[in-house]
C-alpha cells in the first residue's frame, strides 16, 4: 500500500465499500501514518506535503489552493466529510478543523457552515483596523525571488499585517513589479491578536466518558481508531480484540476516552520529547510552546518517514540541508535538538535553530517558528500556539 493511498485515508472518513471489516497486519501497519495530512512545504524547508511519485495528488491540491479563487465558506451537503471538504478546495484536513473548532471526533451534519480560511470577517477588520493606518503606509515594489514571509521580515512588520495591509490572503501570489503597502510600525502591535483569536481547538480532547460506535458495512478498527483520534491498539485493548478478530456490522465498540490533552499515544510521546529537550536546554516555556506547534504543523507530531523533497521526521527536517543523515533527522531527541540549536546544537554551526535566532523572543509566534523552517506556508504554526501550551501545560 503506498503512502499516498496512506494520507489519503484520512481520520476523519469513513467509507463503506464491503459487508465486513478486518482487522489484521495491513490495518494495523497503518497506525505509523499520520492522523491527517501535514502541512504542505517547498522551499529550503518544511509543513508537509508529498514528494514526487508517491504523493504527486498533494502537491498538486497545494497549487490549486494557490491559484484557485478562495472561498469564504462550505454549506456541508449530505455525504460529506470534512477530508473531502478540505480536497476540494486544495486544504489541509488539519487547516478545516482547526479553523471550525472541530476534532477528529466531530460530527458534520447537512447545512452546517464549515469556514475554508484561518481569518473570519470579524477578525480581518479588527486586523484592518489595527494595521493598516493610511497616514504611516509606505511602498514596496516586488522583485524577483520575493515572498511575502521575506518582505514582511525586510520591512519589520508581521505578516499578517503585510497581507491585511494590501487585503491578500494565505492563497495569494505576488510578482515582480506589484506594488505592496507596507504598514506602519503599529501593525506590530496587532500581531498577536489574530493569532489568538484563530487559534484552533482540534485536536479537542473528548470527554472522559466512554462512548460506543456500531460498526457500519466498510469500516475498518484503524478508521474508526482514527476517527476518533485514538490508537488501534488502544482501540483493540478497550474492546478484548486481538489484530486478527473480524468486526460486523452492527457491533458495538467501545471507544476509550483520549487524555485530557486530545494527543494520542504517539503524540503525546513525542511531545514529551520535545518538552524534556527544551527543558534540559533551558528554553523558556514560550520557546517549547513553538516547537510543539512546529512540530503539529509539520507531521501533526509522528515521526514520519517521508515528505515533501527529502524531508523527515517530526520537523520535516532535510538531510540535503544539513540538518542530519536519514536516521538522525527520524531520531525524536535529536531532531528537537536541533528545533532548539543554540551551544548544544547537534549540528553545529550546519543549520540554525530558535535559540539562533537573534531576538527570536520578542518576535510574533508563527514569525519564530518560520524563521527556523523557513516553510512556503509560513502563517500556519500559530494556529497551534493556544494548544501548544496546553500541552505544555498538560505535559511538562
Amino acid at each position: 500500500m503506498s503512502r499516498q493511498h496512506t494520507a489519503a485515508t484520512s481520520a476523519t472518513r469513513i467509507r463503506a465499500y464491503a459487508p465486513a471489516a478486518v482487522v489484521g497486519s495491513i490495518a494495523l501497519s497503518l497506525t505509523v501514518a499520520p492522523a491527517a495530512e501535514a502541512a504542505p512545504r517547498e522551499s529550503v524547508r518544511p509543513g508537509i506535503q508529498p514528494l514526487a511519485a508517491t504523493r504527486t495528488p498533494v502537491v498538486t491540491t497545494v497549487r490549486a489552493a494557490a491559484t484557485a479563487p478562495a472561498a469564504r465558506s462550505h454549506t456541508v451537503a449530505a455525504g460529506d466529510t470534512v477530508s473531502s471538504i478540505a480536497a476540494r478546495y486544495g486544504l489541509r484536513t488539519a487547516d478545516v478543523l482547526a479553523w471550525n473548532d472541530l476534532g477528529w471526533s466531530s460530527t458534520i451534519f447537512p447545512g452546517q457552515k464549515l469556514r475554508l480560511s484561518a481569518t473570519g470577517s470579524t477578525t480581518s477588520a479588527s486586523t484592518t483596523s489595527k494595521t493598516a493606518p493610511a497616514a504611516s503606509t509606505s511602498t514596496y515594489t516586488v522583485r524577483s525571488g520575493d515572498t511575502l514571509w521575506a518582505i514582511a521580515q525586510k520591512k519589520k512588520v508581521s505578516l499578517s499585517a503585510l497581507r491585511s495591509a494590501n487585503k491578500l490572503t494565505s492563497s495569494s501570489l505576488i510578482h515582480p513589479g506589484q506594488k505592496l503597502s507596507i504598514p506602519g510600525s503599529v501593525s506590530g502591535a496587532s500581531t498577536s491578536t489574530p493569532a489568538s483569536s484563530t487559534a484552533p481547538s482540534a485536536p479537542a480532547a473528548s470527554s472522559s466518558a466512554k462512548r460506543t460506535h456500531t460498526v457500519q458495512a466498510g469500516d475498518t478498527m484503524w478508521a474508526i481508531a482514527n476517527a476518533n483520534g485514538i490508537a488501534v491498539s488502544t482501540l483493540l485493548a478497550a474492546n478484548d480484540l486481538q489484530p486478527s478478530s473480524i468486526i460486523y456490522p452492527g457491533q458495538k465498540l467501545t471507544i476509550p476516552a483520549k487524555n485530557a490533552t486530545g494527543l494520542d499515544a504517539e503524540q503525546t510521546r513525542n511531545a514529551q520529547i520535545i518538552i524534556q529537550a527544551g527543558r534540559d536546554r533551558g528554553v523558556s516555556d514560550r520557546g517549547i510552546a513553538i516547537a510543539l506547534a512546529t512540530a503539529m504543523v509539520e507531521s501533526w507530531m509522528r515521526n514520519l518517514d517521508w515528505g515533501d523533497r527529502d524531508s523527515l521526521g517530526l520537523f520535516q527536517q532535510r538531510p540535503s540541508a544539513g540538518w542530519g543523515t536519514d536516521a538522525q533527522v527520524q531520531d525524536p531527541h535529536r531532531a528537537a535538538a536541533a528545533f532548539y540549536g543554540g551551544p548544544y546544537d547537534p549540528n553545529g554551526d550546519r543549520t540554525r535553530g530558535l535559540l539562533d535566532i537573534p531576538g527570536w523572543q520578542s518576535m510574533d509566534f508563527t514569525d519564530a517558528a518560520q524563521a527556523v523552517q523557513v516553510s512556503a506556508y509560513p502563517d500556519r504554526y500559530g494556529q497551534w500556539e493556544k494548544k501548544a501550551y496546553s500541552w505544555l501545560a498538560a505535559l511538562g
